[in-house]
């Protein structure tokens, strides 16, 4: 099977469906986004971190697929004419944003309380998970916009936010568990 199909040289893509749209879409603005987000996952998984880390981090580059899915299906072409849906797999659910909820909070039980603001960095694998969060907050920024436009399920945008809440606090413990310097943003006063 080639990978290329020259189908796009003109700038567009096909959703799932098979509508053709512009590849400055919205919707493909937001799965690219998703995307982009899922590889910055691979990158953090790639790094000396604790496994229960990286096992977490696989499940949630399964989901990041999903709400790709779901964003990259066309939502008039959504129900097949049999009346079952087009995207045949499972979706987000209430369990998938409970787990990092779960696990967010076990993160926080170990962490000093937060007072301020941190700066991202203090070591290459958190600036990296802060990265990672940044776009997920792009990602789902993308997708708020897109659901205003063109409205989908609504665990895809939940579990964007509640993910990018996750990628802040798995930041802050693995500045704790590497031992890094986390530094409080404290403004000067005038």
């Amino acid at each position: 099977m080639k990978i290329y199909t020259k189908t796009g040289d003109k700038g567009t893509t096909a959703l799932f469906g098979g509508t053709r749209v512009p590849k400055h879409h919205i919707r493909i603005d937001s799965y690219g986004t998703v995307d982009e987000l899922n590889s910055h996952l691979g990158l953090i998984r790639d790094q000396d971190i604790n496994p229960n880390y990286k096992d977490l981090l696989i499940i949630i580059q399964d989901r990041l697929f999903t709400v790709g899915a779901i964003l990259a299906t066309d939502p008039e072409k959504a129900i097949l004419k049999n009346g079952k849906e087009r995207l045949n797999i499972e979706k987000i659910s209430s369990e998938d944003i409970e787990r990092l909820e779960r696990e967010m909070d076990a993160m926080n039980d170990d962490l000093p309380p937060m007072t301020h603001f941190v700066l991202p960095g203090g070591h290459q694998t958190v600036s990296f998970c802060h990265i990672a969060r940044c776009v997920c907050r792009r990602a789902e920024r993308l997708a708020s916009a897109l659901n205003e436009l063109e409205p989908f399920e609504a665990n895809a945008l939940t579990y964007l936010n509640r993910l990018s809440d996750y990628l802040f606090v798995l930041a802050r413990k693995l500045s704790f568990d590497l031992q890094a310097n986390e530094i409080k943003w404290i403004p000067e006063k005038r």
